[in-house]
């Protein structure tokens, strides 16, 4: 690891380094990226994100490389290979909501023309530039990712609460939300910052 500052996050666990310093918070707009960080801050619910990230490769090619249109259409079949395979988190509720949330998705897709035009609205087309001092001041929800998780489950959309979408948020940049001491904060906010 570098000697670069970071967000206090468990260094020990060097997987998240990768995913730190390359993904989280960059603002994302290719809507095959963003459906498939919807579906796995999803099956993070109630686990540990280091989890998903180890089993993140397995998910993209058991969910054919996160295509909705195919998992839209997955059949039963498919459903009980999936249950069955340890390459991945073997929740019921979870896998269902993959092809639930594929199937949300195309009709969202149909009716805002992408995805990533409906997503941006929700922070006026910009990202929300925080100056957290401390992981511990980060919220776990806002006002903005109430209105996603609100507007996402009239939609059809499952494992969309407002915690979820907060870290999806997170995750795809529509809030930079690395602490002011992390060397991101301030790569983020040069780059992205309006």
């Amino acid at each position: 690891m570098s000697a670069e500052p970071r967000c206090a996050w468990n260094w020990q666990q060097k997987i998240l380094l990768s995913y730190h310093d390359r993904e989280w918070g960059v603002p994302r707009h290719d809507d095959r990226l963003l459906f498939e960080m919807l579906i796995l801050e999803g099956v993070q619910a109630g686990l540990n994100w280091v989890l998903v990230l180890q089993k993140r490769e397995n998910y993209r090619r058991l969910f054919d490389g996160f295509a909705w249109e195919k998992i839209a259409r997955y059949g039963e079949g498919k459903m009980t290979a999936l249950l069955r395979n340890p390459a991945i988190i073997r929740n019921r509720l979870k896998i269902e909501a993959a092809r639930a949330n594929a199937r949300a998705f195309l009709r969202l897709r149909e009716e805002c023309g992408s995805f990533d035009r409906y997503l941006w609205r929700f922070v006026d087309g910009k990202p929300i530039m925080n100056r957290w001092r401390s992981l511990k001041k980060i919220p776990t929800r806002t006002v903005e990712s109430d209105a996603l998780s609100l507007d996402l489950k009239r939609r059809g959309f499952t494992f969309v609460g407002s915690t979820i979408c907060y870290a999806f948020m997170q995750a795809v940049g529509l809030v930079n939300d690395h602490t002011t001491d992390c060397y991101r904060h301030r790569e983020i906010l040069e780059k992205y910052g309006y």
